[in-house]
């Protein structure tokens, strides 16, 4: 077993694909007429490089704490003494203590023995190692490893490596030769000598095409080289970019056809006769106060802009947008799973079977002492400190398992606050902007508490997201997974919903929460003494909802996903040169006297693949969910995936540690989210279309209540009307002149009767027939939508034909192979089996002495 205890700090796969191509002249200068990185023969590639703490002299370390520096030892050591201290005082402290105490370096040692184990289980591998313990970055030291050809081709054995099967031995064989090369490329045999001088180093030159090709914006209208990504990085990352590239493409047509319903809404705004109504100045309707005492009677022209900005969004294409989309995703998900079907066979991934790998025990033992000490487990401890092993019960994981959900429960309460604060925000500061003496703030009210609002809960979201992210990872680790696998899908799982929560919960609010728990003039809603709840435009809550989803979504898409990316790298480039005593000139000749594997050393770590999927998922969710609401969001979603492709590209091949490569098959857990996203996206946009937009009233009105069968009368039917002496006392307006004459009779949006009627006040009929309409249209389009996305799946066949039909013939030449061994096997037995009784059997010839 190779996974110990060692002092090893990161793994650097060959990591030449690190930096831009100016800075890749600089090794070749270096490195003289070596063609990449060597052994210091000159001759042996280096495959892998392991950087690692050099040891201080034994005299340097007594002088420092080694439990300061190690916190799992620390911790262990805080818990034993607790232990102790619970049956007697802890003793003073004497010579034969501190002595003890002393001795306990003993682990420096240990470290050390253990290092040395690791590397002799390399060379029992076959690996080839050298080290390089220099004084160019002082403390650090490298171990090179090189992978020989036999080495490679034994584990190319192992791992069942195949091509499809030709009738041509020699061309098979061929093939199967070129493939291994493929496969463990980078790690490459080594070259003939004579040939060493004119053969370029394929990493350096895949770092080339990559640079070039793959992480430049200027070809951002090209294909991304995918073969060549699985190549450089593994299967794993190249299936994140083919399914980032897929997902990119299948944006195209949804962002023509949003832009298409966008246009529609601006080419027919001025037909709409609702919004004509509305702001029409010979309909001089006063409307009720939008809040208590500070705001007066307002005129419902007022509200011209927002029903015209409203029709943009809320018109009949959107129905038909919405199914449109609902399509669009099944597509997407079957053209997916095509696609990655043709990948599996063409990498080679058909008949892989990913295995459970276990974490490696040095790691396991520090999540259990973490743990342990966390929740006080004594009893595990000892048995850790004895050195014996240890398995963890239910029981011994039933506190993190309830901690877990309790934390997220608690932490999803929290999101719901931060959404009730910014509430009280909105309507707190829409009453200090009525109170305000500025004619300007006056007349700007919704706007500026819309937009300020959008603003803030964008703030929240991204520090949110980022004490979620670091919160979801430590308590995972307090479950201490078995497995890798298990890990990453626990992390990935808490790390959606809490996400998913953060970015959501605003969105939600307004679409189904907002103006629903108002109440009615004289009888309003109040939240935490006198704070009356919101309510929503004349034209509805759709113009603020896509206020709220614009805001949001490209706020995260230019700040938390590329702004961050590209800005944060170069501020901690930044820092490190501030801290460095060299100067510019210094520096760039410091640099160029470093190996390749010596400057990636000061590149980020690579912290995985969860955050981009994590990025793309919510851009699908806010895409997919509440689309129509904004039908532009495809068309954002675009553009930021064509700037996030080459971003993620360049961040990948020039700012990040090159990743040990890994084997996939499929992209894992987040096909399931997508699926899950893509099937409740049907009955989010249902109900949106039918609670949230006017789509359902108008088609009641024009077909049930409507004199003509037109749309004319439409606002004065959805307005109640209310006697101003009917307000509760204190909530009258101050100012109730403002408009210049005296107000009997405010009207408000709602299905009530009227004050004069023997029910005042009251939900009317019209309001009951409406909710049976919402209802049963949310059940038809659930149903008939999701019916028609089945369809699209049962329709459109998971593996393409070509592939299925070439699989076919390599199993029937497989079939005809072993059918034709098996012939040439029985023929050579038979031929045997008759030849044997009839061949006379010879006599052994007898040694005659010589006279």
């Amino acid at each position: 077993m190779i996974c110990q205890h060692v002092s090893i700090k990161t793994i650097i796969p060959l990591s030449l694909s690190s930096q831009p191509l100016s800075s890749l002249k600089s090794d070749e200068a270096a490195s003289g007429p070596k063609q990449g990185p060597t052994f210091q023969d000159g001759q042996r590639r280096v495959d892998y490089v392991l950087t690692y703490h050099v040891q201080k002299p034994q005299s340097v370390r007594r002088k420092t704490s080694h439990f300061g520096d190690y916190r799992i030892l620390r911790i262990l050591r805080r818990s034993l003494s607790m232990m102790k201290g619970r049956d007697m005082p802890p003793p003073k402290e004497d010579p034969e203590v501190a002595a003890h105490k002393h001795r306990l370096d003993y682990h420096e040692d240990d470290k050390r023995f253990r290092q040395t184990e690791f590397e002799d289980n390399l060379r029992e591998m076959g690996l080839e190692l050298e080290k390089d313990e220099g004084n160019k970055i002082p403390g650090i030291g490298f171990l090179k490893i090189h992978a020989p050809w036999n080495v490679l081709c034994r584990e190319a054995e192992f791992m069942k490596l195949k091509m499809p099967t030709k009738k041509v031995c020699y061309h098979k064989m061929k093939r199967i030769n070129l493939f291994i090369r493929k496969v463990t490329a980078p790690l490459h045999p080594k070259v003939e000598p004579n040939r060493a001088q004119n053969t370029l180093f394929y990493p350096l030159l895949s770092c080339q095409i990559l640079y070039e090709e793959w992480a430049s914006y200027s070809v951002f209208y090209k294909y991304q080289p995918i073969g060549l990504i699985r190549k450089y990085f593994g299967e794993k990352i190249g299936l994140y970019f083919a399914w980032l590239g897929v997902y990119t493409q299948m944006l195209i047509p949804a962002s023509i056809v949003g832009a298409i319903v966008f246009l529609y809404g601006c080419a027919t705004v001025d037909n709409d006769i609702p919004s004509m109504e509305i702001c029409d100045p010979r309909n001089n309707i006063t409307m009720c106060p939008l809040c208590d005492r500070a705001c007066s009677y307002w005129e419902l022209k007022t509200a011209c802009g927002t029903a015209r900005a409203s029709h943009l969004f809320d018109n009949p294409a959107t129905v038909f947008f919405s199914i449109f989309m609902a399509l669009w995703a099944a597509m997407f998900m079957e053209h997916w799973k095509r696609r990655q079907m043709r990948l599996n066979y063409i990498w080679d991934l058909t008949g892989f079977e990913e295995e459970e790998v276990s974490l490696c025990p040095y790691a396991t033992a520090c999540l259990l002492l973490y743990v342990c000490s966390y929740f006080s487990l004594d009893y595990v401890l000892i048995t850790l400190f004895q050195d014996k092993k240890v398995k963890l019960t239910c029981t011994d994981r039933a506190p993190a398992y309830m901690m877990g959900l309790f934390t997220m429960l608690f932490m999803v309460g929290v999101t719901f606050a931060v959404v009730f604060g910014v509430i009280l925000y909105r309507i707190s500061i829409r009453a200090a902007l009525h109170m305000s003496s500025n004619p300007t703030a006056r007349s700007n009210i919704r706007a500026t508490v819309k937009g300020t609002a959008a603003v803030i809960n964008l703030v929240i979201i991204i520090i949110m997201d980022e004490i979620y992210g670091a919160l979801a990872r430590w308590l995972t680790l307090l479950e201490v997974p078995k497995t890798d696998k298990s890990f990453e899908e626990r992390l990935i799982i808490k790390t959606f919903v809490l996400k998913f929560a953060n970015a959501f919960s605003p969105i939600v609010y307004l679409a189904f929460f907002r103006g629903r728990m108002v109440g009615r003039p004289g009888d309003y809603v109040y939240v935490i003494g006198s704070y009356r709840m919101e309510e929503c435009a004349h034209a509805g809550c759709l113009m603020e909802l896509c206020i709220q989803l614009c805001i949001t979504m490209l706020g995260k898409q230019l700040i938390q996903n590329n702004l961050f990316e590209i800005a944060i790298p170069k501020i901690k480039k930044l820092i490190r040169r501030r801290k460095s005593d060299m100067d510019s000139q210094q520096q760039e000749d410091y640099n160029m006297t470093l190996q390749r594997h010596e400057k990636d050393h000061f590149l980020g770590p690579f912290v995985g693949l969860s955050p981009e999927y994590m990025e793309m998922i919510i851009q699908f969710g806010m895409v997919t969910l509440f689309v129509a609401s904004f039908p532009l969001a495809p068309l954002f979603a675009l553009l930021n995936n064509i700037i996030e492709i080459r971003l993620d590209a360049k961040k990948f091949v020039t700012e990040v540690r090159r990743p040990i490569a890994a084997r996939a098959k499929d992209i894992g857990i987040w096909y399931n989210l997508l699926r899950g996203l893509s099937k409740v996206a049907v009955i989010v946009n249902a109900f949106v279309i039918s609670f949230t937009s006017d789509f359902i009233p108008r088609l009641v009105y024009q077909y049930m209540y409507s004199p003509d069968g037109s749309m004319h009368g439409f606002v004065n039917h959805t307005m109640s009307y209310f006697n101003v002496s009917d307000f509760q006392p204190g909530t009258a307006p101050l100012q109730p002149m403002h408009l210049g004459y005296e107000v009997q009779i405010c009207r408000y949006k709602d299905y009530r009767e009227t004050p004069w009627s023997n029910t005042p006040y009251d939900l009317s009929k019209e309001f009951w027939a409406i909710l049976a309409c919402r209802l049963a249209f949310v059940v038809v389009f659930q149903n008939v939508v999701m019916l028609m996305s089945d369809f699209v799946d049962w329709l459109i066949p998971d593996i393409p034909k070509d592939i299925s039909l070439q699989i076919h013939k390599e199993k029937i030449l497989m079939v005809e192979l072993f059918m034709k061994e098996e012939e040439g096997k029985k023929l050579l037995r038979d031929n045997h089996a008759n030849q044997s009784p009839l061949q006379p059997r010879s006599r052994p010839a007898s040694h005659t002495p010589s006279n």
